[in-house]
């Protein structure tokens, strides 16, 4: 007998950067383990296309996304950002300033950082370098660009003594005093009902509360110590939004549509 779409679990997408773990460890190993289909084998630009086309009925989606696709809300609150140093969202150069470089090349498994860098360079740099968008291997990159954008895990091990390494909120939090959002869950308007059933917060404190867990498990698969997987987790990355962070959110819609990134400001729709 064919399971009706009823009755099916909802599908769900993250990525499988370390930044998600806290966020879905309720999902895989926890309270809620059974309550979602969830895919993370993917990146957080793969994630908004798979919301998009509706092979998934909620993701954790690059933010500027939400000002793209349509009929989709957001859940509240559950986030990825940073206030200020995030770690594992940078340009990286052999340039020893950002006014010296006039190529960029930028990851495509990202979204929210490439309307980032471009805000950033044009709204508080004053100018604007040649961009090309390619796959996410720093060395390929730079033989073709003054300066890589990298995201996610492989940021956190680009090594510091041979470029130098610009932090993207960093960089934000310098221009603006503000915090960043990178990342929601979002939901398709006719799946919310569905998704609103799901406890994302409630999730993510449960993934908090396993940190230590989460280090045990990552360590060998990104290359770092349990020690600096629990201090990025804590002290980089932030998984509630606050005033601070809706201001920095709202800031970066309108500098992406003074810029043409996006074509219009929609306001936020919550489940």
């Amino acid at each position: 007998m064919t399971e009706s779409s009823n009755d099916r679990l909802p599908g769900i997408a993250a990525s499988s950067y370390l930044n998600t773990a806290p966020l879905i460890w309720s999902f895989i190993r926890g309270s809620q383990r059974d309550a979602v289909e969830l895919f993370t084998d993917t990146s957080p630009a793969r994630c908004a296309d798979m919301l998009s086309s509706g092979e998934v009925d909620a993701a954790l989606v690059p933010v500027i996304e939400y000002q793209r696709i349509p009929n989709i809300e957001i859940v509240p609150d559950v986030c990825v950002g940073s206030r200020s140093a995030v770690r594992s969202v940078v340009l990286a150069t052999r340039r020893n300033n950002l006014k010296k470089i006039e190529r960029v090349a930028l990851d495509d498994s990202s979204r929210t950082s490439v309307a980032l860098v471009k805000i950033i360079f044009r709204e508080f740099l004053g100018f604007e370098p040649a961009w090309t968008t390619t796959s996410p291997d720093l060395r390929s990159m730079l033989a073709n660009a003054d300066a890589a954008l990298i995201i996610g895990d492989p940021a956190m091990k680009i090594p510091r003594d041979q470029f130098r390494v610009f932090d993207l909120a960093a960089l934000w939090h310098e221009f603006t005093g503000l915090g960043f959002v990178f990342a929601m869950w979002m939901t398709r308007a006719d799946k919310a009902d569905a998704i609103v059933a799901l406890d994302f917060a409630a999730a993510r404190d449960e993934g908090l509360g396993h940190l230590n867990g989460i280090a045990a498990s990552y360590t060998d698969q990104i290359q770092l110590s349990e020690d600096e997987i629990r201090r990025y987790l804590t002290e980089n990355i932030l998984f509630s939004v606050d005033d601070e962070m809706r201001k920095g959110l709202k800031l970066y819609f309108e500098l992406a549509q003074k810029y043409k990134i996006i074509d219009e400001v929609k306001p936020l729709e919550f489940i």
